[in-house]
């Protein structure tokens, strides 16, 4: 079945479709010998389409990790310099990407995945994709300062950050945990921000990215999602409002052990439904009998 080829491209985990444009732009890919262009549609089980002069492999299983990053590693697949990266974390076939990348001083989530489709997806700003991290500061914010964060900043190029959800959390010496969820990812964009409010980032944590949980994963510890957790990324809906309008699976069928995603703060099911209030209208009294007069 034919095919857009940058669509074949990001299949095969060349990244997102747009990356493999610029593959095809580049003149670095070619089927049946001849250079592709933009737009040329193939067949990837008739056609010999090439990347570098290495034949694509059809048929290639997708794979979906998620990753607890520790500091000190870079979230890239290579890096010039020679530093660890999280692909060395792993030990997993196949050709594999960071989707959500954290800068070296910063931890937590990252999925790895040879899914470019769904790369782009999580990582495209149109797709509103939530990505939500615990950020100590150094100082107590005050309540002018958390809501300039919120409204969003002027960056130092220029650019103006989008809105996000902050929120005070626990105190940490002189300092203060905050939960910060936002829907997009400029570089250093947290550090940023925290330098120009007069906040300066000790810690980020990232916790979440759309659906996918942290949970109880420790640093360098990485984990398989199940089909379940694939298929909420793609959703694109929060935890808490996909939980809303999801019907409850049959017994046996989609679901997963209870330890696969452990949400921070989340109260157990107990199997019970909530006892509803009764809607039925109070009786009616009837009213006192007349008294009876005295001859």
């Amino acid at each position: 079945m034919e095919e857009r080829l940058q669509k074949i491209l990001s299949h095969a985990g060349f990244g997102s479709r747009r990356a493999c444009e610029e593959l095809i732009l580049s003149g670095r890919v070619r089927v049946n010998g001849q250079i592709a262009r933009i737009g040329q549609k193939a067949d990837p089980q008739s056609d010999r389409i090439e990347v570098d002069g290495q034949a694509l492999q059809t048929a290639e299983t997708l794979v979906y990790i998620a990753l607890h990053k520790p500091r000190g590693v870079v979230s890239t697949a290579s890096d010039p310099f020679g530093r660890k990266t999280v692909l060395d974390l792993v030990d997993a076939p196949g050709r594999l990407y960071p989707v959500g990348r954290l800068d070296e001083d910063s931890e937590g989530l990252i999925l790895l995945t040879n899914d470019g489709e769904l790369a782009n997806r999580l990582t495209h700003p149109r797709y509103g994709h939530e990505k939500e991290y615990r950020v100590l500061v150094a100082r107590r914010p005050e309540p002018e300062q958390l809501e300039a964060w919120r409204r969003g900043v002027v960056l130092e190029d220029g650019t103006r950050a989008q809105p996000a959800q902050v929120q005070p959390l626990d105190t940490h010496g002189k300092g203060q945990w905050l939960r910060v969820i936002m829907k997009e990812g400029r570089k250093r964009q947290i550090r940023e921000t925290g330098a120009l409010l007069g906040l300066p980032v000790v810690r980020i944590l990232r916790v979440r990215i759309g659906s996918l949980e942290l949970g109880a994963l420790k640093p360098r510890q990485w984990r398989y999602l199940s089909e379940s957790e694939v298929a909420n990324l793609r959703q694109g809906a929060p935890p808490e409002r996909r939980a809303r309008r999801s019907r409850k699976p049959a017994p046996g069928r989609g679901q997963r052990a209870e330890s696969a995603v452990h949400r921070p703060g989340a109260a157990q099911p107990t199997g019970k439904s909530p006892r509803q209030p009764s809607r039925r209208p109070p009786a009616r009294r009837s009213p006192p009998a007349p008294k009876k007069s005295k001859p």
